[in-house]
């Protein structure tokens, strides 16, 4: 492989692999083996810096830009031992074609990402506020580079200098914004939805404003030449869109969902990137441009540009995009910046950039009538700079358009503008939780003919079946009260998330899932919307994307401006075929307890056994029996009338067990007399109890029995004697002593625990329910609002 020319000659190549260091050869000087130990370093340092920066709300690409700076000669370049030994001159060719390699794939996934359809129907508002987000800072850019080459870029060429200021500074990076607003949960708001429309109109005029910088900035002195290139690659991206497109309109045809994409046509689509990277490369244009104009070509339905994603995104993100922030750390020497004249032009780019993005897209938000707090707070986010900014200045840099202490100043002002955006969003931006105070936040209630609410979480697949079952079971004859479901498939908001997945599964967060132009190809939608199409239930998909640290506040939020009663979590464990029961990770089992924590109202936790099988059982066919262990409390009360709901349905049956103690209380089978709250609980039982068997929903379906126990052996011989049944529906601090010795899972109860333990061999599914309390509710995640203007929105929102 070909090395770079160094002053005094042209050092030898570099052979691939070494013989071993026990035949006298240091593998560091061979490509192979130290391009591995650059990898390793660069992605271990960068890793390190993003988890000490994650405190911060910091995107990872800021800790790419940092660590690949520090690796250069800014910091540890500044070892000539270090800079000879780790990143010779001879290995950056090596480096850098490596690095450009996953700088292609990434551009492809970058392409995948933007939706054409998407941004043809972005409203006129966010279309107005993303051309003055770019016409602003872009003049200003202008203006800046006549400073620059005034000072510190004397005999620049001024054409392709002016053209490649005005893009550095106009930029916005689509995947780092759609990042920080999910990270700040601001994905789903409206502004958020203008950002990342706006963002995406940048980007595509960024992209069209860098290939005429690109072409201006030629060798040849000819003015025919730049027009050459523009031309043909305005030629190219036709052929795209008339030849490349319709053939992966054909493959993508070819993926059904819920089958696997042949190897074949991974391989095509792949091989594609690089063919039109290379046919760009050509034309005088870089190669990035052809991955990314196949990767906007790719169809965007279906699984199949999913499953390119998946395919290619860790080991491009991972592995061979950080070596590109190490290349381009090694080209910048942020120690060129000396001198006050330096440093205030510094100061100068950073301020043109933020006031002319901030500036401009603030003018054009309030002109829209958006409010000054927002539209401030778009005008900071428009200002994120990322990896497409680097790209801009490591192709001037290399066309000898910018030299290393303006390269150096534009890095920096990439750094700086990028990390300011969390900090000033969240102190000018402060989204107040509020919500309309409600009424019915329990599933007991004396007027049984109001709307039932429920929101149901779902972590994947598995707890689809179980979910629509217990649905069907729900929704009663359908002529008292209607059910309406809100279904939020939880998703963690992971490294690995791209931008695209997040924004799709945003749009659908409180909104129908399916429209009737275009119908949903997700499983999980397609499952609620047949339910749906066969009940008189109102089910709406949504999407919660967090981090699992703080997606509670999601689901709690979304339940109070949803209005519901009872919030329907799946248990952090399943049941394996032996009958133990395996967990699915820790994160969601904190998940379940913060939610019981800081719920507006009632909340159910399913320890999921296979309730009506592994497919949704048709009304006609519904048959369950279902057992509600009665021994005294708010959460027994609130568990009981979730029962009596489920029994107005014809296919089941309800028995309630009422546990009395033989002598003392269920607490204290052997002593003790009744504390004042216990006397009240056991008055406000009794009455419960009574009016439950005069509700004319009491029908030959409900049998009531009274069991006389002695102690906790005989409360479990009796659970276990009824075991045969299809549920148990248990309240979570039910007044009975501790059934087990011990339990992972405190957060069940007494009697949770016990039922949803591997010990307790059943296939009966488990409800926990926990009852909303007021006095217990001092935390609220929302604050309530008589006058809050949401209110009205909320009701709509339950009709489909």
């Amino acid at each position: 492989m070909a090395s770079t020319n160094v002053t005094g000659g042209c050092p030898a190549a570099m052979k691939a692999s070494s013989n071993g260091a026990f035949q006298h050869e240091s593998p560091l000087d061979f490509a192979l083996p130290l391009i591995i130990l650059q990898i390793c370093l660069v992605v271990v340092f960068t890793r390190l810096l993003a988890y000490l920066l994650k405190p911060l709300k910091q995107p990872r690409v800021i800790a790419e830009i940092i660590g690949g700076i520090l690796l250069g000669p800014t910091a540890l370049g500044r070892s000539k031992v270090y800079i000879d030994t780790i990143f010779p001159e001879k290995s950056l060719t090596v480096l850098d074609t490596l690095a450009n390699i996953g700088l292609l794939f990434f551009l492809f996934l970058v392409g995948l990402e933007l939706d054409f359809a998407a941004i043809r129907k972005t409203g006129k508002k966010s279309l107005l506020i993303a051309l003055a987000g770019i016409s602003l800072p872009f003049i200003l850019g202008v203006g800046t580079s006549f400073v620059l080459s005034s000072t510190i870029s004397k005999g620049v060429h001024q054409i392709p200098f002016i053209v490649f200021m005005g893009v550095a500074l106009s930029i916005t990076a689509f995947p780092v914004l759609a990042r920080i607003l999910a990270e700040l949960k601001l994905l789903t708001t409206d502004i958020g939805r203008m950002a990342m429309s706006a963002a995406g109109v940048n980007d595509i005029a960024a992209w069209i404003l860098l290939a005429l910088a690109i072409a201006l900035s030629g060798n040849d002195s000819s003015p025919l030449v730049p027009l050459w290139v523009l031309l043909s690659g305005t030629g190219f991206v036709i052929f795209a869109v008339l030849a490349i497109k319709p053939l992966l309109g054909y493959m993508a045809h070819r993926c059904p969902e819920g089958e696997p994409v042949k190897e074949l046509y991974v391989c095509v689509t792949l091989t594609l990137v690089l063919a039109a990277s290379f046919v760009t490369d050509t034309i005088g244009i870089h190669a990035l441009f052809g991955a990314f104009v196949v990767g906007i070509v790719t169809p965007k339905e279906g699984p199949f540009s999913r499953i390119l994603t998946e395919k290619i995104e860790d080991l491009v993100s991972g592995l061979l995009l950080p070596l590109y922030f190490a290349s381009s750390g090694l080209k910048t020497d942020v120690t060129t910046i000396r001198g006050a004249q330096s440093w205030g032009l510094l100061a100068l780019v950073i301020l043109t950039t933020c006031f002319g993005k901030i500036g401009g897209t603030v003018v054009a938000s309030m002109l829209c009538k958006v409010p000054f707090r927002e539209a401030m707070s778009l005008g900071v986010l428009m200002n994120t700079k990322g990896l497409v900014e680097l790209i801009v200045l490591n192709i001037g840099k290399d066309r000898k358009v910018l030299n290393d202490q303006a390269f150096a100043i534009l890095v920096l002002m990439a750094l700086v503008t990028t990390f300011i955006t969390t900090p000033l969003l969240m102190a000018i931006y402060k989204p107040a939780r509020r919500g309309a105070p409600y009424k019915h936040r329990t599933i007991q209630r004396k007027d049984h003919d109001s709307e039932l609410r429920i929101l149901a979480c779902f972590h994947s697949t598995r707890n689809i079946p179980t979910l629509i079952n217990m649905i069907e079971s729900s929704r009663g004859t359908g002529q008292r009260g209607r059910l309406c479901v809100y279904a939020m498939h939880l998703m963690e908001l992971s490294e690995r998330s791209s931008a695209i997945a997040m924004v799709h599964k945003a749009r659908l967060n409180g909104l129908p899932a399916w429209n009737k132009v275009e119908r949903s190809t997700d499983q999980m939608v397609i499952a609620f919307e047949a339910y749906q199409h066969l009940r008189a239930v109102a089910v709406r998909p949504m999407t919660a994307i967090s981090d699992l640290s703080s997606i509670h506040e999601d689901i709690c939020t979304s339940a109070h401006q949803k209005r519901v009663a009872m919030i329907l979590l799946p248990f952090h464990k399943h049941q394996r075929v032996d009958g133990a029961m395996e967990s699915i990770g820790h994160a969601f089992h904190e998940v379940n307890k913060r939610v019981l924590q800081r719920a507006p109202c009632s909340v159910g936790i399913l320890v999921d056994r296979g309730l009506g099988g592994t497919s949704h059982v048709v009304a006609s066919e519904v048959d369950y029996k279902i057992v509600v262990p009665f021994f005294g409390g708010l959460d027994d009360r609130e568990a009981l009338a979730y029962g009596m709901k489920m029994v107005e349905h014809p296919g089941i049956s309800l028995t309630i067990l009422k546990f009395v103690a033989a002598r003392g209380t269920l607490k204290r089978f052997d002593k003790g007399e009744e504390d004042e709250k216990e006397k009240k609980e056991k008055e406000m039982d009794g009455e419960f109890l009574r009016e439950l068997m005069n509700d004319p929903r009491g029908n030959e379906s409900l049998a009531y029995e009274e069991r006389v126990v002695e102690s906790k052996e005989d409360v479990k011989a009796t659970l276990k004697a009824t075991s045969k049944c299809n549920l148990f529906i248990v309240g979570r601090n039910a007044a009975v002593a501790s059934l087990v010795n011990s339990t992972d899972c405190p957060e069940l109860g007494p009697v949770g625990g016990l039922l949803s333990s591997s010990e307790f061999t059943t296939t009966a599914s488990v409800l926990v329910v926990q009852g909303y309390d007021p006095a217990a509710d001092t935390r609220p995640l929302i604050e309530e609002d008589v006058d809050y203007e949401g209110s009205s929105r909320d009701i709509s929102d339950s009709t489909v």
